[in-house]
């Protein structure tokens, strides 16, 4: 191993130097030092979550996804994390055999891979490619279509009591906005059809909003705060598309975390979704007998967005850092990895209407935002990008998630698209480190890739 500070840059986590502590400290003292509060914080709080939490949600979504409808606290389900609330879902809505497959975008969040399998769905995992616009459709459809003449149960075999209101025939997972790992953005065009295509073969779409709020110009010398709204969520589609949800439980579930805008150790997150389907999530067995699984943080996360302390901390403080370090980033990326032939991967930009200074109402302007940017490596490269990450790690110090690390698992279509498509693609990270470390490891790359190529 060579002498050499470790740079990470597979790490999707957000930095503990941004982590708002005092901040939090301030909302325990509130809480825990008036016995009214804290008698409200330490019980097993209410199924669906800490009421005054649901209602500050449904406050914030409103005005960050600018939604013509406020959004109601009905919607809302507060739940421990994105991944726990998958499971959750999972076992509320879905019965394998009788829920046919799992259709998951790729390249995909690998680690969601397991929480499929432990439902249940292990064999039954398929990967949808995307192209620069989000999910291909067609694909998903001929898919769709094909799973549907397999022999499968008419109805559910076992989840048969009232309790279980709905049961879905499919599965469709995916991070439309920012997503991890290719950083694309779904269009709004996609997200209509992915709706419509959810609606008629009885699918529900999953999706991580996780990224949404983390978000800058693309280009550098706008001002931050020139980005206007953000493509309406999946489940805003669902809600408003073609007179609305097509019965009362929808066909699409936001899933929401305050994980990469907080910190992970918070395990906060929420469900957005048709009232109908948050009072079925609510009802979990575990839910019913431990309450909110989330009880005192809910009430930390509550106090700073009451105060609107969150929303100041993520435009001044968590939007600036990472705005500057995904700067850096693509900076290095064009001068040391762009001329010597990696290409950036992460499809066309959303353009957002904005007022900005000398470019006239309503501006168009390219979005950028969240975690990662999803890079090609050059097609001369002899060896793969599994055996690049390898000695990155060996003989650099240097630490990047390979393309093969995102196929969906047990799906032979994924792993072949792995091997010919976006496996000889790296997925870096700007959220860990700072601009100088981010543009050394860049750096390191450079060099190792050079050197390869030139031997």
């Amino acid at each position: 191993m060579p002498d050499l500070e470790h740079i990470n840059l597979q790490l999707g986590w957000p930095s503990p130097s941004l982590f708002p502590s005092s901040q939090l400290l301030q909302g325990a003292t509130n809480i825990l030092d008036i016995p009214r509060n804290s008698a409200s914080a330490l019980i097993y709080g209410p199924d669906a979550g800490y009421l005054p939490l649901r209602k500050n949600i449904a406050k914030w979504l409103s005005s960050v996804y600018q939604c013509s409808e406020a959004i109601t606290h009905d919607r809302i389900c507060v739940t421990n994390g994105a991944s726990a609330t998958l499971s959750n879902i999972l076992s509320r809505f879905t019965e394998p055999g009788y829920t046919r497959k799992i259709w998951m975008i790729e390249p995909s969040y690998f680690l969601a891979c397991p929480i499929f399998e432990d439902s249940g769905f292990e064999g039954h995992l398929r990967g949808v490619p995307e192209d620069d616009e989000g999910i291909d459709i067609g694909f998903l459809r001929a898919g769709l279509e094909e799973s549907e003449k397999e022999a499968a149960p008419a109805s559910p075999k076992l989840k048969t009591s009232a309790r279980y209101g709905k049961l879905y025939k499919h599965i469709i997972y995916m991070v439309p906005t920012f997503s991890n790992p290719s950083g694309k953005t779904t269009s709004l065009r996609r997200r209509q059809e992915l709706v419509r295509l959810a609606r008629e073969f009885d699918a529900l779409v999953i999706t991580d909003d996780v990224y949404d709020v983390i978000r800058w110009p693309e280009d550098k010398d706008l001002a931050a705060d020139a980005v206007g709204e953000i493509p309406p969520r999946i489940v805003d589609v669902d809600r408003t598309l073609d007179g609305g949800i097509k019965d009362k439980w929808g066909n699409a579930v936001s899933n929401g975390s305050f994980s990469k805008i907080i910190a992970p150790g918070m395990r906060v997150g929420w469900v957005e979704a048709s009232p109908a389907f948050i009072l079925g999530l609510a009802q979990l067995g575990a839910t019913r007998s431990g309450g909110c699984p989330t009880q005192l943080a809910a009430t930390l996360v509550d106090t700073m967005l009451e105060s609107s302390i969150l929303q100041t901390y993520i435009k001044d403080k968590l939007i600036p850092t990472y705005r500057s370090r995904y700067y850096a980033m693509m900076e290095a990326i064009k001068t040391k990895l762009v001329p010597i032939s990696f290409k950036v991967s992460s499809g066309a930009p959303y353009h957002a209407s904005s007022d900005i200074a000398g470019h006239g109402d309503n501006a168009s302007i390219a979005v950028s935002g969240g975690y990662f940017v999803y890079v090609m490596v050059p097609s001369e490269l002899p060896i793969t990008t599994k055996e690049l990450a390898a000695r990155a790690l060996e003989e650099c110090n240097l630490k990047f998630a390979y393309g093969e690390m995102f196929k969906v698992e047990e799906d032979e279509g994924s792993r072949e698209r792995a091997m010919k498509v976006y496996g000889e693609g790296i997925r870096l990270c700007w959220a860990w480190h700072t601009e100088d470390q981010i543009a050394e490891g860049i750096q390191r790359l450079s060099d190792l890739v050079t050197g390869i190529m030139t031997k």
